[in-house]
């Protein structure tokens, strides 16, 4: 299978991903970046934007298993991972698989949660694995955890330490659709069209395979890598942040225009692919301070700035 191929796929991907969620255009290529990263989103919207359906939509896109998890206070880790039932027909016992074993977890209002819940899923994004009883069960490769949060509502939440917001490997905030998306909205809502469960896929694992190698693939010159440290470097040394991106922030961002370049149709990266992915991937690895909130300054404003000083490469 070629790059062309790949591309062609991805496109049929996009436009069959539209057809279904209207007006969310940007989430929709930001999937595209993380298939193609093997990565995981945090999803941000208020309620009623589609996010489920983005989810599940995807997941049907690339022929994967998809489950739903709706966080709670009450929720327990085993509730997650699974743990080990006695059977006494045979008189041992067998492990029951929690919702993690599956292609894309939809891991719903993931702040409602506590912190020990919050950490199960640390292994399993990292690791792509899940330990139980000092027994290890890997996880498929495509496997993906797609977390939402909403923006407007913090009473009864638990914020996400920041270890494991930095192991998201993007964050979409997901924003009104426009009138004319609203008016196909509401048309669409009228017919009988397929439900999102009946999506036919687009994308198999083959080619999924394949998207990632050609992007790994793609050559970087020095100067792309010199542009991606020093914008890094800058929310290191920027007067409003409180915490820069991380190492694992800059890798994830080279990584990222190396998959835009795919989706692009190039073999090679641009200072262009790093801009397009400079927002999503590091709003939500940087900590701004108090005094700049109190400004009106967020983290897209300051990324922003960020973008506009460091000098791009020609």
């Amino acid at each position: 299978m070629d790059a062309q191929t790949v591309q062609q796929r991805l496109e049929a991907l996009r436009h069959a991903a539209a057809r279904v969620v209207l007006g969310q255009h940007e989430a929709i290529d930001g999937f595209l970046l993380a298939l193609g990263a093997g990565g995981h989103i945090l999803l941000e919207g208020v309620p009623g934007l589609a996010k489920t359906l983005l989810a599940r939509t995807m997941a049907g896109l690339i022929g994967g298993r998809f489950r739903r998890v709706q966080f709670t206070p009450d929720l327990m880790p085993a509730d997650l991972l699974g743990t080990r039932v006695f059977d006494p027909r045979d008189v041992s016992f067998h492990l029951v698989q929690g919702p993690v074993f599956t292609d894309v977890l939809l891991a719903d209002e993931i702040n409602r949660t506590p912190p020990k819940t919050q950490a199960a899923l640390l292994e399993a994004m990292q690791e792509r694995q899940v330990t139980l009883d000092n027994e290890t069960h890997p996880l498929g490769s495509r496997f993906m955890v797609v977390a939402t949060q909403n923006p407007i509502e913090f009473e009864g939440t638990y914020p996400l330490p920041e270890a494991q917001t930095d192991r998201f490997f993007l964050k979409l905030l997901l924003s009104y659709p426009t009138v004319d998306d609203e008016r196909q909205l509401l048309r669409h809502s009228l017919t009988d069209e397929e439900q999102p469960g009946e999506t036919e896929a687009v994308l198999d694992e083959e080619t999924l395979t394949v998207f990632r190698r050609l992007a790994r693939a793609v050559h970087v010159e020095d100067d792309v890598i010199t542009y991606v440290s020093e914008l890094i470097s800058a929310t290191r040394k920027h007067p409003s942040l409180l915490l820069g991106v991380s190492p694992r922030g800059a890798v994830a961002l080279l990584h990222a225009a190396q998959v835009a370049a795919v989706i692009a149709g190039r073999d090679y990266a641009t200072p262009d692919d790093v801009k397009t992915v400079w927002l999503p991937l590091c709003r939500h690895r940087v900590i701004v301070a108090p005094e700049a909130r109190a400004e009106g300054l967020n983290a897209d404003s300051l990324l922003e700035r960020i973008g506009r000083q460091v000098p791009v490469p020609r």
